[in-house]
Order: C-alpha cells, then sequence, then structure tokens
C-alpha cells in the first residue's frame, strides 16, 4: 500500500497536476484580490470570494476550459498531499500526527475548492456567501450547534493565526527553493505579504462565525467575501481593505512561483 502511494506521489504527471495546482490557486487568489480592489474602490458587483473569482473566469473566452483546468489540478494537488500525509516520516509520534494532520487538512481543503468550481465549469453557478450562512443556521437550530459552530469559528481563527505566523517568521520558505538575488528578495516579499494578508482575511472570517455563533444570527457568518466586506466599515477601512487586496494578489503571484520552485 505504501508502496504503491510512494509511486504515486513520485510519478511526474501527478507531481505535473500538483503544481498545476499552485498555478491555479494563485489564479484565484489575484482575482479574489482584485474583486476585493473593486470593493474598497467604488463598491463592486461581484463576491470577492472563490464563487466571484469562478463567476469571472466563466464570463472570460475559454473560461470553461479555465474552470475545468481549476477542477484538475486542485484535485490532483489534494490527493498529493493526501498522499504526502500518508507518506511522512521522522520526528517525535505526536507533532509527525501533527503535521499529518495539516497535510490531510490542506488536501481536503482543495478538494473542496475543486468541487466548488464543478457547477461553474458544468456551466451552473453558486453562491459561498449564501451556502456558509445557510451551514450556519443550520447549525445554530441543531442542539449543541452554537457551541460547535463557535469550535469552527476558533478553528478558522487558528488557521488565520498560522497563516500570519508562517509569513512574519517567513516558514513559508521550506516550501521551495529559493533562487539566487535579486529574485530571492522579491519572492520573500511576496510570500511575505501574501501570507499575512491571507491570514487577517482568513481571521476575519473566524471572527464572523463566532459572531454568528453567539448572536445566534447566521447572517453575519458570510464567508470572504463578508469578511472583506466588513473591512470597508472600520475607519480607513477602504484603504485597509485595499492593502489587503494588494497582499491576497502577492499570495497569487507566490502561487505561480510556489508552483515553479516547490519542493515536491
Amino acid at each position: 500500500m505504501s508502496g504503491a502511494a510512494r509511486s504515486a506521489k513520485n510519478s511526474t504527471p501527478l507531481r505535473g497536476l500538483a503544481r498545476l495546482g499552485f498555478a491555479v490557486n494563485g489564479l484565484l487568489h489575484i482575482l479574489i484580490g482584485m474583486l476585493a480592489i473593486g470593493i474598497a474602490t467604488d463598491g463592486g458587483s461581484t463576491d470577492a470570494d472563490q464563487s466571484g473569482a469562478f463567476t469571472q473566469l466563466a464570463s472570460t473566452p475559454g473560461g470553461v476550459f479555465l474552470l475545468w483546468t481549476v477542477v484538475i489540478g486542485m484535485f490532483a494537488l489534494g490527493l498529493w498531499l493526501l498522499i504526502s500525509g500518508f507518506l511522512m516520516k521522522g520526528g517525535d509520534s505526536k507533532r509527525k500526527w501533527a503535521r499529518r494532520g495539516a497535510e490531510v487538512a490542506k488536501g481536503l481543503t482543495y478538494f473542496a475548492l475543486g468541487a466548488s468550481a464543478v457547477p461553474f465549469a458544468l456551466g451552473g453557478s453558486s453562491d459561498s456567501t449564501s451556502s456558509t450562512s445557510s451551514l450556519s443556521g443550520k447549525l445554530i437550530s441543531a442542539p449543541g450547534g452554537v457551541f460547535v459552530l463557535i469550535l469552527v469559528g476558533i478553528i478558522v481563527l487558528a488557521v488565520g493565526a498560522y497563516f500570519v505566523h508562517k509569513g512574519v517568521t517567513q516558514k513559508f520558505t521550506k516550501d521551495i527553493s529559493l533562487p539566487s538575488e535579486p529574485m530571492r528578495k522579491f519572492i520573500l516579499g511576496l510570500g511575505v505579504a501574501g501570507y499575512v494578508a491571507k491570514g487577517i482575511a482568513i481571521g476575519i472570517v473566524g471572527i464572523l462565525v463566532v459572531a454568528a455563533a453567539l448572536t445566534q444570527d447566521p447572517s453575519k457568518s458570510t464567508g470572504l467575501d463578508g469578511a472583506l466586506t466588513e473591512l470597508v466599515g472600520l475607519p480607513f477601512g477602504a484603504v485597509i481593505l485595499f492593502v489587503v487586496a494588494a497582499g491576497l494578489i502577492g499570495y497569487g503571484l507566490y502561487c505561480f512561483v510556489r508552483a515553479w520552485r516547490a519542493r515536491l
């Protein structure tokens, strides 16, 4: 079993498709960042999340091809991460299982992103904001659901903090092979700005989930688009949102670098 998994992980086609997954993830973040800039400047008309990004792709020439590329790339990257988690070695048992759990969680996240792109590739659509609110509403109405939703919000907050920490400490450099100067400094800048901005956005999503649970108002749990829109209401909110949006675009560009330089 492990031998088959190792052969699959080391296969050239799967490695190539995993790199494609990093690239399409970068494309989605660039589109989300651009949509967020639209919200910061004139209110925007499309959700600044993956649904908005998929809608943008669907409206472009060759959009169906691009969307199926996203689906294939996300599924392949998710599979590669799941296999990597299964094959993980080294370190003490607790740390190994923690790292394995993190890889599996990331793999499932990419599977979910790929699955969310399928309706758009088939010519349909979906709204991640309303889906998030609907799921939150179901949890709130279920016995013990409020506590579950609070736990989910705390976990999301922790993920956001992890991204910020990974950016500030430059731990993302373990994932890629850095080139020489001056490109090295440019990539480090992209990584730091990108991870911090993504962490802030995810953290706000977590805060909104907790707020929805505490007030028992599922409409407050609105996903990434709602989190970014909430920034506009803060003092100098439009400026803050613009900076976060630029960081998300930076993270998208870093994902392209990772597709090129990833340690697979």
